[in-house]
């Protein structure tokens, strides 16, 4: 087992990986920007060094002053968190360069499922079911018009290096294709540096549902269930759930054997993620995997009481896993709190908090690296907290959130908590009816 972990990241995550990691009795070194001083992950980690000014490229996404970090610290292992590098193959490949594990997959692994071309490629090949087009980068307009003809209207177009829902066009003829084609490449372009773009089937009115897995060195994959993440704002996932109101048992077995061979077609070692849509028909398609730990993976580990911090550390360090797939018990939703205005556009509003009370009670987990006091920076994302809500039912873990959302404070900026409390009320929400659009025509009261 590692002696000492460096987490190349930030906030609440980083602060997750400290906790398992001192249960566990491995020393810790937390890396932070000058705008992060005052960070809890700073405070709680057996040791901190700075890397760099607030912006991320001179901070958390500069490979050179955490290898500088990791090695005046003597740290054996990092553990890159989510976002940042946690999905960055060379510097997976630099880490192994100086004998410092990588607390994730190989190099090659991530390289496998990182370009969405190569990654459906492999899908098709490992039978998983994948959404009809998406055969190579486009060329040009012409090619795209062509492909569009073949696969028929809707069609949506995506950046093969993309993420969080940037260069990428939904086009539902062929007079808005052009437009869209050049918007999209241009947007690629400037947040990847990578213009590749590619055309897929749109599908209408789906459900985005992903699986938890993890695999072992040794050649063993298991899943943890599914979670639901349709309620999603450009693209940008708010509420996440487990297990999917919209699930059956029989949909849950052929869509965990179905991320089983996806993890199996790469030898994937450590946790990760097997994302589908899933359409009214309950017809299941490959969107993508993600070769890290998730925001989201609370609500995993709420309904099967499993640690995937914990886990994903012992397969680093060559453990195996047990290899059983689970099934969830009772029901986990969690809320993401970020500093943002809801009243208006969800604007962000990063600024002092003046007064906070978190909420507690049965039933409740909160994962979050603010406190009274505490400035959010504006150079980071904006999801300050987690709240998990886990009852025996979809209702009661309902009637859990909207109760804890009530009590929680947090002044001196704006937050999403008045968002989450109105979906909690929702009738369409509560009982189950919504998709990846739900949040198109949602109006706050």
């Amino acid at each position: 087992m590692f002696k000492k972990v460096l987490i190349a990241n930030r906030g609440e995550i980083a602060l997750r990986v400290i906790r398992t990691c001192r249960e566990m009795g491995i020393k810790t070194v937390a890396v932070y920007s000058t705008a992060d001083k005052d960070s809890l992950h700073v405070r709680f980690a057996d040791e901190a060094v700075c890397i760099g000014k607030p912006a991320s490229v001179d901070s958390y996404l500069n490979i050179p002053h955490i290898m500088a970090a990791a090695e005046i610290t003597n740290a054996d292992a990092i553990h890159p968190g989510y976002g940042f590098l946690a999905e960055n193959a060379r510097f997976a490949e630099i880490c192994g360069e100086h004998g410092i594990k990588f607390i994730g997959p190989t190099p090659a692994m991530i390289n496998a499922m990182g370009d969405k071309i190569t990654a459906k490629e492999t899908m098709i090949k490992a039978g998983v079911p994948v959404v009809p087009g998406g055969g190579g980068l486009l060329e040009s307009v012409f090619e795209a018009k062509e492909m569009a003809g073949q696969i028929g209207y809707p069609v949506i177009l995506k950046a093969t290096a993309g993420g969080g829902g940037k260069g990428m066009r939904v086009v539902w003829n062929d007079s808005e294709l052009e437009k869209a084609y050049d918007s999209a490449k241009a947007e690629a372009a400037a947040s990847f540096k990578n213009d590749g773009i590619y055309m897929e089937k749109f599908v209408v009115e789906p459900r985005h549902i992903e699986i938890q897995v993890a695999g072992d060195q040794y050649g063993t994959v298991c899943h943890l269930s599914e979670r639901d993440c349709s309620i999603q704002r450009r693209h940008q996932k708010l509420v996440e759930e487990s297990p999917s109101p919209f699930m059956t048992r029989e949909l849950r077995y052929k869509m965990g054997e179905a991320a089983i061979k996806a993890a199996s077609a790469i030898k994937y070692e450590s946790v990760g993620t097997i994302e589908f849509l899933v359409d009214k028909n309950r017809n299941f398609y490959f969107m993508e995997m993600n070769t890290r730990i998730q925001v989201e993976h609370c609500v995993t580990e709420e309904v099967v009481n499993f640690d995937l911090i914990k886990e994903q550390i012992k397969i680093a360090a060559g453990e195996t896993i047990s290899g059983v797939n689970y099934e969830p018990q009772g029901h986990a939703i969690e809320c993401r709190i970020n500093a943002e205005d809801p009243y208006n556009d969800f604007r962000p509003s990063p600024g002092r908090i003046t007064t906070l009370h978190q909420p507690g009670g049965h039933g409740i987990r909160v994962d979050s690296h603010v406190y009274a006091g505490y400035t959010i920076p504006p150079y980071y994302d904006s999801m300050i907290a987690k709240i998990i809500a886990v009852a025996r039912t979809r209702s009661e873990a309902i009637d859990t959130m909207h109760r804890a959302l009530t009590e929680y404070v947090i002044e001196g900026i704006k937050t999403t908590i008045p968002f989450h409390l109105q979906l909690m009320k929702d009738e369409n929400f509560r009982s189950g009816n919504f998709n990846t659009k739900f949040l198109d025509g949602f109006k706050m009261k």
